[in-house]
């Protein structure tokens, strides 16, 4: 593990919930402006407030819900579930792994990472998926200094025009577009 003597990533447990979940709202908030992060938070994270679904993530056996610490102190958090494929072999996916700001570079996120793949190859999954946005140049290069590489791309059309900055979401109303 690449770590200093206080970090650790260990299992989460139900007392790390509330903390779990204001750092899923961080999470969210930090990347939402990013170019494709609108859509992703509404789309590909957790649905927030994150209490009950990181509860739900944290009693089931075909999830990983880790609690990355420094001196004790929850810093960050990862989840990961098992997918079946088609196949009948199983994917790791990485749904959330964030550290917050300030105890990014020493070795928390590396230590969340590791425990992941670690519970992946445990369960004979044949990969590990993980979302990085585009233009997110450290969650790209954090994920490939574990040996990931784009597999696909997703392209995007809006169809919307998307909203002023301080104006509320431009969601059209059903029924025929309005006349211009």
């Amino acid at each position: 593990m690449r770590s200093s003597p206080g970090e650790d990533a260990r299992r989460a447990d139900v007392e790390d919930l509330p903390r779990l979940a204001e750092l899923a709202e961080e999470a969210v908030a930090e990347q939402v402006d990013h170019r494709g992060g609108a859509l992703w938070a509404k789309r590909e994270t957790r649905a927030l407030p994150a209490l009950a679904s990181l509860g739900a993530a944290l009693d089931d056996p075909d999830q990983l819900v880790l609690a990355g610490t420094i001196d004790g102190v929850v810093v960050g958090y990862g989840v990961t579930r098992l997918e079946r494929l088609r196949s009948g072999e199983r994917l790791g996916v990485i749904s959330d792994i964030y550290v917050e700001p300030e105890a990014r570079e020493v070795g928390v996120g590396e230590m969340l990472a590791d425990r992941v793949l670690a519970w992946c190859r445990e369960h004979g999954c044949l990969g590990v998926d993980a979302l990085a946005l585009p233009g997110n140049r450290n969650t790209k290069n954090f994920f490939e200094t574990f040996g990931f590489t784009a597999r696909a791309i997703v392209v995007h059309r809006p169809l919307v025009d998307p909203p002023l900055p301080g104006s509320p979401a431009n969601d059209p109303e059903p029924g025929p577009p309005a006349e211009r």
